[in-house]
């Protein structure tokens, strides 16, 4: 008979509270997840809700090319089941390689690559590598999860507001009064959560600014500022948009870069947990123990169909040109049809969608009241309006650490069909004339 262990469980309010760590203690879960997690309860119930909220793909709308399907099989026959290297198998690291310089003009050393279990790893890897207790992390925001990052490495996080006509991307005014302190300043184009990018003008005077300031600091003896740049989404962008990286754009840069990156939102395979860092080799070198110790690496069937992914684009050309056609499809529609509605004189706006799989949605009900008396005073309250009200859930920019109320929101596109984004658009507008 199974011993029931419950009763020990009960009356432990003292004991939960003295036996976790003060870190484990102060961590806060992800605002995302949690207003996700709400949406789900409520589909769960049975109610009709177009789901804008999650930075994923339903396999319902989106599917894996068949080439990762095909060949995580065959490494599965082939019985490739035990440990990978800590670093990566070779045939993924030298296809990354590949990739970087047939399609970014980048050529880097094996040595700078490591493959971890999707891009979080080589991300807190690379956190733990660079930053000690007490160091300046700059980010924008909104963005996503720099703040967690800081928060688990001791860092100071110093969160930049930036600007709706700024596309919600910082500017060097921005940034400049925080660099000569910092340690550590990221970056992400095409952006989570808003699906802008970068310009090369504006990425290239951000670059010119951390040379000078590495100028500075070599010449006495400082410790060099750093630069994180994501671009997990890079082979997602739409229309006239270009993606630019800091080494593209300054060779130089090359020395303070550290790319993360993945398969997860280019191939709609976020389960799969296959990405990487791309770092200077005296840095990977350090990362490296801390994957292993971690045992954050992607499993050996998925990296080795990753491998041949990468390795030959003839494989996926075809599904490639359907799935960004399909994602730019949603956006552009959702876009058109909030202009359609800010034409109509309702209190709504948008930015063009640039890349990624979000539009940013400026829903202009701050202050407002409906005609049934409700008024809302902050963008939960808005939030829930349109859950409630429209069955349209979407997250703000405050879950991405604006940290005042705007009104704007991120619509993902990666979990809704047509006929949904459809249908949102007319619940929206009915919304809408409800607003005083």
């Amino acid at each position: 008979m199974a011993v029931d262990v419950s009763p020990w469980f009960q009356d432990c309010a003292d004991l939960a509270e003295r036996s976790v760590s003060e870190r484990a203690r102060g961590l806060e879960g992800s605002q995302i997840l949690k207003i996700a997690g709400e949406v789900d309860a409520l589909i769960k119930k049975g109610a009709k809700v177009a789901n804008f909220t999650v930075g994923d793909f339903s396999p319902r709308v989106f599917q894996i090319p068949d080439v990762l399907k095909q060949q995580i099989q065959a490494a599965l026959h082939a019985n490739k089941t035990n440990y990978p290297p800590a670093v990566g198998v070779p045939e993924l690291r030298e296809a990354i390689r590949a990739l970087y310089e047939r399609d970014l003009a980048l050529s880097y050393p094996l040595a700078s690559i490591q493959v971890g279990s999707g891009a979080r790893p080589p991300i807190y890897g690379m956190f733990l590598t660079v930053v000690d207790p007490g160091d300046i992390v700059v980010y924008p925001v909104p963005s996503w999860n720099n703040n967690y990052y800081c928060y688990l490495t001791k860092a100071r996080g110093v969160a930049v507001p930036t600007k709706p006509q700024n596309g919600f991307q910082p500017t060097i005014e921005d940034l400049a009064p925080h660099l000569r302190t910092a340690r550590l300043l990221c970056l992400n184009s095409p952006n989570n959560p808003t699906g802008t990018v970068f310009s090369a003008d504006r990425l290239r005077a951000i670059c010119d600014a951390v040379l000078d300031e590495n100028k500075r600091r070599r010449a006495v003896g400082d410790r060099p500022l750093l630069v994180f740049y994501d671009q997990v989404y890079w082979q997602l962008t739409f229309g006239d948009a270009k993606h630019h990286t800091p080494v593209g754009l300054v060779p130089e840069m090359a020395r303070y870069t550290l790319f993360v990156d993945a398969i997860s939102k280019s191939h709609a395979a976020t389960g799969l947990r296959v990405g990487w860092g791309v770092f200077p080799p005296w840095i990977l070198a350090k990362t490296q123990p801390l994957i292993a110790h971690m045992g954050a690496w992607a499993g050996r069937p998925e990296q080795h169909a990753t491998a041949a992914l990468l390795s030959d684009p003839s494989l996926t050309t075809e599904w490639m040109a359907g799935f960004k056609s399909a994602v730019s499809r949603k956006l552009t529609r959702l876009a058109d049809g909030i202009q359609a509605l800010k034409a109509a004189g309702k209190p709504v706006d948008s930015l063009a969608p640039e890349g990624a799989i979000y539009l940013s949605v400026k829903l202009d009900l701050l202050g407002r009241t409906l005609k049934d008396g409700r008024k809302m005073t902050s963008d939960d309250d808005i939030r829930r309006l349109l859950l409630e009200d429209a069955g349209i859930a979407v997250v703000p920019f405050t879950a991405f650490g604006l940290p005042y109320d705007t009104g704007w929101a991120r619509l993902s596109v990666g979990a809704v069909d047509d006929a949904e984004v459809e249908g949102a658009i007319d619940r929206l507008g009915s919304l809408l004339d409800r607003v005083l």
